[in-house]
């Protein structure tokens, strides 16, 4: 963490510094040792922040896939005999992100100064999640950097290729559900109006429904200002909502209960902590630690609460499966048979990769199906619309002509 501490020595006058440290009491211990004290003291380093989620909606400048890149580059070139600092600097060097590269020269200077490689990637924890981390204490502590290295870009691979296949099976209803709702909104404010001017000219009488579009339609071509803003706000909120920590929950409970999204959610995330756990458990990292960054890793609400779950169980000497066998309506009942087969058998990290190279393979060939699902439920909810729409509007015009 970091203070601004208004600090005074002496009888000199009162500077501005600021400290790191753990807490504020670390940060009045430093000042008394080199013969000041703490006259103002403010968390934070003054500067202007942005909102969290407005942070995260920007990022840092540096990709996922750019940092899989560094990790499988470092590992190649450690396993040949290179000097992690002449590595490090051979990355900064083939790297085109100005952003990429000042981190990584810090971090070379860090580890010139003695600074563990860990320690200087604990800096960025936005660039740098736990998993790669602690993956690389894990690899300096046991001399095999060069091997978790190279588990680390595997796993971040993976996980990355997981994500951009549910993130890309959801492109197609997507486009069609927007393109749809852009058309209703034009029609309801150029066509809906020329029509309603005819109905009113030759005095038909209309239906409820003709008369709710028609109201609809009236705001809408009113204010149009107002709607635009209307929907901005809608789509700004949405995504705040959905990266809030409330809304992430209340977004995953729902899609639990939705037929075959909900079997897609459960497995991405069994096969992500399978994953994460197997990885960490290979490079040597103590149990409880790998279920401590796997619960980040996780991060979402329920799933990560049973990762929670489980290492205050081990903590008490209970198996590590028993957690998720107990949850199988969150983790896949396979997934606690097979940590319980692993643990009978000494082999949890191996049976947690079976576990995930399975549930991966799953979520790729349902997320291949999803489109071909997906398409004619559309078709039918769209065709719905467009009937009521249609019917509303030409039942006045078919009573006009009958009339006659």
């Amino acid at each position: 963490m970091k203070f601004r501490a208004k600090i005074r020595k002496g009888g000199a006058d009162e500077y501005t510094k600021i400290i790191e440290a753990p807490s504020r009491f670390a940060v009045y211990e430093q000042v008394q040792k080199e013969g000041g004290f703490v006259v103002e003291l403010t968390e934070g380093d003054g500067r202007l922040r942005l909102p969290s989620w407005l942070y995260y909606s920007i990022g840092t400048g540096i990709k996922r896939t750019e940092i899989i890149r560094l990790a499988k580059n470092l590992s190649a070139m450690l396993g040949a005999g290179l000097a992690l600092s002449r590595a490090l600097s051979v990355i900064e060097r083939q790297s085109s992100n100005k952003h990429l590269k000042t981190v990584v020269t810090d971090i070379s200077e860090s580890i010139k100064k003695g600074t563990s490689f860990h320690a200087a990637l604990g800096k960025y924890p936005k660039v740098f999640p736990a998993l790669f981390v602690a993956m690389v204490r894990a690899g300096e502590e046991s001399g095999s950097l060069s091997d978790s290295l190279t588990i680390i870009g595997v796993q971040m691979e993976r996980s990355e290729e997981l994500i951009r296949k549910v993130k890309g099976a959801m492109i197609y209803p997507s486009i069609v559900i927007s393109a749809v709702l852009i058309v209703a909104v034009l029609m309801l404010i150029f066509v809906v109006p020329t029509l309603t001017k005819t109905f009113t000219q030759l005095g038909v009488q209309v239906p409820l429904a003709t008369r709710v579009i028609v109201a609809i339609s009236n705001f809408m071509a009113e204010n149009v200002m107002v709607v635009f803003l209307g929907l901005v706000s809608l789509i700004i909120g949405g995504i705040a909502f959905v990266r809030s920590k409330e809304g992430s929950a209340i977004v995953l409970s729902t899609s639990l209960y939705i037929p075959i999204i909900g079997e897609l959610v459960r497995e991405t995330f069994a096969a992500r902590a399978s994953r994460t756990i197997s990885s960490l458990l290979a490079s040597g990292v103590p149990v409880l630690d790998a279920l401590a960054i796997t619960k980040e890793v996780v991060h979402a609400g329920a799933f990560a609460k049973v990762v929670s779950e489980a290492e205050e169980r081990v903590k008490k000497g209970e198996p590590l499966s028993s957690a998720f066998v107990e949850h199988s309506k969150l983790y896949p009942i396979l997934m606690g048979d097979m940590l319980s087969v692993g643990e009978e058998t000494g082999k949890v990290a191996e049976m947690l990769r079976q576990v995930a190279e399975f549930y991966e393979a799953d979520v790729a060939e349902r997320t291949k199906d999803l489109s071909t699902i997906i398409e004619p439920i559309l078709m039918l909810v769209i065709g719905s619309f467009v009937g009521i729409f249609a019917v509303s509007m030409i039942a006045p015009i078919y009573s006009l002509s009958s009339a006659f």
